[in-house]
Formats: C-alpha cells, sequence, structure tokens
C-alpha cells in the first residue's frame, strides 16, 4: 500500500460528526501573518500555503528541542542526525528538500540572526551557518506559522523555500512551570535528559504586556555504535592485551548539552496611535561531544601521555543573543511598523581531553582555545501599508517597506599549540610494540578544529533593500498578489532583483484553488566566501569507499591555493519557482490542502569532494603543507530542480461523552534532481594522473550520472491523533520515513541503500488537579533504528557508517516523564 493510500485512507475511515461546542480550539481558525500584508486572514483562507504549529504542540514532542520538533510535526521538513564528533553540535532542519540557507526564521515577523558554526553533515554539508533554533525556548512560544512558499520576493533571498515566523507568546497574566526527566532506551554514557521551564505573563500598565519564557536542560553524552571489528589495537597482533580490549571504538553520537534560555516579548501603547514593542532572548550552552577511538598502535597516541590510547573530547561554549525594538502605528491611512533588531552568536572550541601527537611526549593534554566563531547581524526595517479604494468591491492593499541589513562573520586563532606541526618523530619506547618507530606523528589537536592565524577572517557586508506588494480582487472571489524586491550587497553579490505573483481563486466556500510564481537570489553566505581550516578527522575515501584518518584543508575560495586548483569566486544562485494548490473543506470540521512545487536553483553552491594524491603534493609542498593534504573548496558547481507535493488533512470529531478528537494525516513528497554539473577545472584536469588519490571535483561527474543530491526520504508521512477525554489528553503519531540512498563515492556501484522505517510516538497528560498535570510519553514508543547497511568502520564501529545519513535520530527509544504546575 502505497504512503498516499495509507493518507486517505486514515481520513476516510474516520467518523467525522459536526464539532459541537467546545473550548479547544482550531488550528485552521489561527489567524495568520505570514506571507499576507493588511487583511487578516485565517490558514484556511490564505492564499500561500501555511502551516499553523501551537505551542502546546511542541512540548508534547518530548526530548527534542525547537529544531527537531519542527521536523516531527511537519512532514516537509528533515532534521539532520549528524553523529559525527564536533560536527554533531551543528544539526541542520532542511525544508522541502532544500537546505537550512533556503529557509527564512523570523521571530515576530522580524528576522532572526544567523549562528556561527557551518554545517557539515547530517543532510547539508554547503557550509552555511544555519540558524541555531534551539535557543529559543519552547516556554516562550505561542505558535509558529511555516509558509511552505518561496517569499523571497517579500522577506529576502534566503525565503527560497519559505519562511519560519516563531511567534512568542503575548498573555498578561497567569503561566506555568514543568520538571521534565527521561532516558534513552539502550545506549552507552549518560543517557538521561532533564529540563526545567516556564513562562509567566504580566501587565505593563493598564494595557500592556510582558512575558517571559525560560529554559534550563541538561542531556547526557550518549553514544550507541557498534564494537570494533579491528581487534589490533595494540602491537603487536599477538600482545595479550588484545583479547581483553572490550572493543568500544568510538563515543559518536549525541553531545552532551548543559543550556539555558531566555525570552521575552513586551508591548505597551504610546498613544492611541501608535504602539512600543521589544522582544528579545538570550542564552548560554556548553557542550562536550565525543570523538573515534585513538588506539594505542596509532600515530596519534603517545604512550608516555596516554599508554592505553584515549577517547578526544571536543568542548564549546557558547552564548547568543538577539534584541528587536520597535513601534507601529497609524497616521494618514497607513499602518507603520519601524524596528531594528541587533543579534549575535559565538562559539568558543575546546578540548578538556586531547593530544598535539606532533609535539611528542610533551605535549599539553587540554587546550582552552583551540577555535572560536562569530556572527552578527543588525537588521532595521520600516513597512507601510493600507488599503486603497479604487471603485472595486474590495480595496487594493498596498504594502512597502526598507530594509537595512549589516552582517559580520568571523574566526579567531587558538593557541598555536593546537595548530603547529612540532615535527615529532616516533622513536622506540613511545609506544607499547614500538610499531611507528621512524614515522611522523599526527598533526594538530585530536578530535577538534583549531584555527591558526591564516585561517582567522572578518567579513563585513551591508545589504540595502526596498519591496513593493500589492494585493487586489479583481471579482469577489479572486484574490491576486503581486511583489517586487531589489537589493543591494556591497560585496562581489552586487545587484539583485526578485519577483512574485501569487493568487487563489475560490469557486464554493468549500473549494479553492491556488498558486505562486516567483524569483529568488541567494548571495553566497559569508561562511562560504570567508572560511577556512584544517582538522584531523575520519573520512571517507572517495575512491575506494574505505574509511580512515585525513589531515583535511577547507580552502578559501579567494586564496593563492585554491585558484591553483581552480577555484573562482562566488557568484549568486538563482531560482524560479512554481506552485499550485487544491484547498478543500467539505465540512466545518474537515479540512484538506494539496499543494504542488518546484524549485529551480542555478549555479548552486556545493562542497567540491576531497582530492589528494601524487598529482596534488607539489602544489601543497611549494605553499608549505606536507602534500597529505585532503582539499576542498566552495564551488558553483550544480544546477539543481527540486519537486514535490504536500498533502495535509485534519478532521476534528466530536464523540460527545466520549470526548474530542482531532485526526490529522500530512504526507510530502521530493525529489531533488542535479541538471547540470560544471566542468572539473581545467587547473584540476592538467595535473594528469593522481595514482592512489582522488580529482574528483563533484561526485557526480566521475560517475556520469545525474540524481538525487539530497539523501533525505522523497516522502515521509505524518498520521495523528489527539484525543481529549476530560482531564485525560492521549497523543499518538506514528511517521513514515521513506527508503533513502548514500552516495560515499563517485562510483555509484558504492551507493548503499536503506529501507523504509515507521516510528510511533505517544504520550498521556492528565491534569489531577486545576493547577497540576502529569505526563508520561515516549518518543519512538518501539525502539526502531534505520537498517544497518552502511559500509561500516572497523577500527571505531562508529554509527553513522553504519546507518547512513539517517533522516531520524537512531538513537531509539526515550521515554519521559513532566509535571506541570499552572498559575
Amino acid at each position: 500500500m502505497t504512503p498516499i493510500s495509507l493518507a486517505l485512507l486514515a481520513l476516510c475511515g474516520i467518523s467525522a460528526p459536526v464539532l459541537a461546542q467546545t473550548s479547544v480550539g482550531q488550528v485552521q481558525d489561527v489567524v495568520v501573518t505570514t506571507g499576507v500584508r493588511g487583511e487578516a486572514r485565517t490558514v484556511t483562507d490564505s492564499p500561500a500555503p501555511v502551516d499553523v504549529i501551537s505551542g502546546e504542540q511542541l512540548i508534547h514532542t518530548g526530548r527534542a528541542e525547537l529544531a527537531e520538533a519542527l521536523a516531527r510535526l511537519l512532514p516537509s521538513f528533515n532534521f539532520g542526525t549528524n553523529q559525527a564528533g564536533v560536527n554533531s553540535v551543528v544539526r541542520p532542519v532542511s525544508n522541502r528538500g532544500l537546505g537550512p540557507a533556503y529557509t527564512l526564521v523570523l521571530v515576530n515577523g522580524k528576522r532572526r540572526h544567523n549562528g556561527a558554526l557551518l554545517t557539515n553533515g547530517g543532510g547539508d554539508t554547503s557550509g552555511v551557518n544555519a540558524i541555531d533554533l534551539d535557543t529559543i525556548p519552547l516556554s516562550a512560544i505561542g505558535h509558529i506559522e511555516v509558509l511552505k512558499d518561496s517569499a523571497a520576493a517579500q522577506y529576502g533571498s534566503d525565503a527560497v523555500a519559505g519562511v519560519v515566523n516563531v511567534i512568542l507568546k503575548t498573555g498578561n497574566h497567569g503561566g506555568e512551570i514543568s520538571a521534565s526527566y527521561g532516558k534513552l532506551k539502550d545506549g552507552d554514557g549518560d543517557l538521561s535528559s532533564k529540563k526545567l521551564e516556564g513562562d509567566a505573563g504580566f501587565t505593563l500598565g493598564d494595557d500592556g504586556f510582558l512575558h517571559i519564557g525560560a529554559a534550563a536542560r541538561k542531556r547526557g553524552q550518549a553514544w550507541y555504535n557498534f564494537p570494533s571489528t579491528n581487534l589490533v589495537a595494540y602491537s603487536p597482533a599477538s600482545n595479550p592485551k588484545n583479547a581483553t580490549w572490550n572493543r568500544d571504538g568510538a563515543h559518536n553520537g549525541d553531545p552532551g548539552i548543559e543550556a539555558y534560555d531566555l525570552a521575552f516579548n513586551a508591548e505597551k501603547p504610546y498613544n492611541a496611535d501608535i504602539t512600543l514593542y521589544a522582544f528579545g532572548t538570550a542564552g548560554t550552552r556548553n557542550t562536550v561531544a565525543g570523538n573515534n577511538f585513538r588506539r594505542p598502535n596509532g600515530l596519534a597516541t603517545i604512550a608516555q601521555i596516554y599508554p592505553d590510547g584515549y577517547f578526544a573530547i571536543n568542548n564549546m561554549s557558547a552564548y547568543d543573543y538577539q534584541l528587536n525594538v520597535g513601534a507601529r502605528g497609524k497616521t494618514a491611512g497607513w499602518n507603520w511598523d519601524l524596528s531594528t533588531g541587533y543579534g549575535k552568536n559565538r562559539a568558543r572550541q575546546y578540548s578538556n581531553l586531547t593530544l598535539n601527537p606532533s609535539l611528542g611526549p610533551t605535549s599539553p593534554t587540554s587546550f582552552d582555545n583551540l577555535a572560536t566563531y562569530q556572527f552578527e547581524q543588525w537588521t532595521t526595517n520600516e513597512d507601510f501599508t493600507r488599503a486603497v479604494d479604487i471603485g472595486w468591491k474590495k480595496p487594493l492593499q498596498w504594502s512597502w517597506g526598507l530594509e537595512q541589513r549589516v552582517e559580520r562573520f568571523s574566526t579567531f586563532a587558538g593557541d598555536p599549540l593546537g595548530y603547529i606541526n612540532g615535527g615529532y618523530i616516533f622513536k622506540t619506547g613511545d609506544q607499547e610494540g614500538n610499531p611507528n618507530v621512524g614515522k611522523p606523528a599526527a598533526v594538530g589537536a585530536q578530535a577538534g578544529v583549531a584555527l591558526s592565524p591564516a585561517d582567522a577572517t572578518s567579513i563585513r557586508r551591508t545589504v540595502l533593500a526596498v519591496y513593493n506588494d500589492l494585493g487586489f480582487y479583481p471579482v469577489d472571489d479572486w484574490f491576486v498578489d503581486g511583489a517586487v524586491r531589489f537589493e543591494h550587497y556591497d560585496d562581489s553579490a552586487g545587484n539583485t532583483a526578485s519577483g512574485k505573483i501569487n493568487s487563489r481563486y475560490d469557486f464554493t466556500p468549500k473549494v479553492a484553488i491556488r498558486g505562486t510564481v516567483g524569483s529568488g537570489f541567494r548571495a553566497p553566505s559569508l561562511t562560504q566566501t570567508g572560511y577556512s581550516q584544517t582538522d584531523n578527522r575520519t573520512n571517507i575515501n572517495p575512491v575506494t569507499g574505505e574509511v580512515g584518518p585525513s589531515l583535511s584543508k577547507l580552502l578559501r575560495n579567494d586564496s593563492e591555493l585554491a585558484h591553483k586548483f581552480g577555484a573562482r569566486d562566488l557568484d549568486p544562485e538563482k531560482s524560479v519557482n512554481f506552485g499550485i494548490g487544491l484547498v478543500l473543506k467539505p465540512a466545518d470540521n474537515i479540512n484538506v490542502t494539496l499543494d504542488g512545487y518546484q524549485v529551480k536553483v542555478k549555479d548552486r553552491i556545493v562542497r567540491t569532494g576531497y582530492m589528494f594524491g601524487p598529482a596534488f603534493a607539489p602544489t601543497l609542498i611549494a605553499a608549505g603543507l606536507t602534500g597529505t593534504e585532503w582539499v576542498q573548496y566552495f564551488a558553483n558547481a550544480i544546477d539543481t530542480r527540486t519537486r514535490g507535493a504536500d498533502l495535509v488533512a485534519d478532521i476534528t470529531s466530536d464523540y460527545g461523552s466520549y470526548g474530542l478528537v482531532r485526526w490529522g494525516a500530512a504526507l510530502n513528497w521530493n525529489k531533488t534532481d542535479v541538471t547540470r554539473i560544471n566542468a572539473t577545472p581545467s587547473q584540476i584536469t592538467a595535473l594528469g594522473a593522481n595514482p592512489g588519490g582522488s580529482s574528483v571535483w563533484f561526485g557526480y561527474s566521475a560517475g556520469g550520472g545525474i540524481g538525487d543530491l539530497s539523501a533525505t526520504p522523497k516522502t515521509k508521512l505524518i498520521l495523528s491523533a489527539r484525543w481529549f477525554f476530560g482531564d485525560l489528553e492521549a497523543n499518538v503519531q506514528t511517521t513514515r520515513y521513506d527508503s533513502y540512498l548514500w552516495q560515499t563515492t563517485a562510483n555509484r556501484a558504492q551507493d548503499y541503500h536503506f529501507g523504509a522505517k515507521w516510528l510511533t510516538d505517544l504520550d498521556l497528560s492528565y491534569a489531577v488537579t486545576k493547577k497540576v498535570k502529569l505526563v508520561v510519553g515516549a518518543a519512538n514508543l518501539f525502539n526502531t533504528t534505520p537498517d544497518k547497511n552502511g559500509p561500516g568502520d572497523a577500527n571505531s564501529g562508529g554509527n553513522s557508517f553504519v546507518y547512513g545519513p539517517a533522516p531520524f535520530a537512531p538513537s531509539g527509544a526515550y521515554y519521559y516523564g513532566k509535571v506541570t504546575y499552572v498559575f
């Protein structure tokens, strides 16, 4: 049975009597502000597809924070489950098969600042600095509006796949406080998670409000890997210690997290025509991420320091804040909104347990500062809108506005002892069995990214924008909206223009169609244009498919070395999107929408493949490097086409004395094709033969195939039911993730396939009194994990090499309890 059949069956088989009077409102009745200006519209009336997620839905997602919660609730969203060391801290969210760079995030309708760390795994390796959604406490969120339509002409160039608008709570009294505790069913390390969160509303004078939400959480460092199959950790192979080694080869998994987050939202009328407002967030986070075991007989271990090997640790300390202030009012018939907001994210990487083997036995075993990343953004905008009577039955809605955005990305070098090559050569007695005598030791602090002064950067740019938006009704039931936006970047991105036409026609109150055509423009992120790094990590050889250590170097595009390997200054990406949808409301308590879409992206920016070997060595050595580095850079390498469809349906059924049930079904089908691949630069092909190395510039080019770019499943189906029965509430959701593909090398014969999986989440809540509520639940109730079809890694047994780029967390079942006090 197909996913579409399952979804339709689930809906058609439900008894759905007319909804009786109840205090439980319907999501479809929520007035939305995203994607429309001027006239108030509900979800059902919207000319563009909008999903609304209530704050209550978010808190029923168990251990998940905001990013993962969205992916659990929305079929078009997927959450990166990167489990690999330092990269496990950044887990990006993709939308409609497009990475985090293509979805704009707003808070209360205002642009949210980006994070400082780059994506490199979990479904996105494009190197953009994704917005850190998890710094917004769930307790502060009233609801979230998700516009599933390109809105670059309305909101800016990075709204190609859609917009996520987080609406903070506005209550002026009351609140609640909750404490929760849970554990993973299986795994090693600390499997527990603890969280204390709450919110409260206060009056400001007679007519204003202040609402505050906060959260403190601690998640244990947990890992769930496989026993190493390479049993020789000590030399020689006959060493009796090998027989007693526990085969624990990796501590990759969920990083340990200790985080504290705060948010506030305030509003106060100044007079009858002007209202002042402010909102903001602030938070800190400390993480500890595990890594592969450095074996006693490897090039990264010195017996005088770690005689039995060690698990290097990557630590990170980060803080994040944003403050927006503004005023809105009405003057001479114009509704206006003037605001400014500044946000900053800063992350320092360090290590409490590691080693720079190239320094020999005198190497430090901890480093307070290996690298620091920082992103700042200051946005000021003014929006105007008014209804203009042009003699038609309904007035024209004219909206326009101006925006200035200043952003800066900076990186700062760490401790020189963390990145220098001390040149140490192994001597007799440095390791048990002396397996590496005469060989150079590994370079750099293990498990971390150590930035040198040559890597440090500070890039700043200013973006100026102006937009104009006209919405009108040619006839009573036909709405048309047209928008244009002009932006000027003061860096190489230059000038751009984006446009959009959106329309909806209501045949009857029960049937409507809607559609969109538009263009977009995405300037390279500052991280893509200005970041470089050198690190020691495990990678998959793009030729052999085998897993092994690599000295990897990401080159900055404007560097002399990158140019010698064919790098060019990055050009902006350009996109064209189409969408068409059907809206059905066969009864007051039934809503069905079906929306198809296509997004073409030209000159898409991706990482090149890792390139290394004897053909590259002379150029690397001439640049002062060792010649063994695996190098890559960002390039406008491909054109892509993403096609898909969203089917969303909900039914609210009142069963009288048996309670009320909300049934839901949501299905996303999505496919991304690579339609054009740029030729490998002549500087690379001119290097000639490269025995034992790789000259693959882009993975698909060597295989000659054009196919899926994204490793995410083509379909994702969510079926849900929420039952309200007196003081008892039950929520069950089952999600089907389609099969997925993992391409590890240019040889498509070495692709790995993973089957479809069903995951079930369940929670039960009971109101003990009017003020106290108890919740018990399970995320991934039946402990489902991905197929074990990956190539595996004999040395580490790391789960990421077995499960591949899993679309859901491979950590398995999580069981939890929660108590809430309402005041």
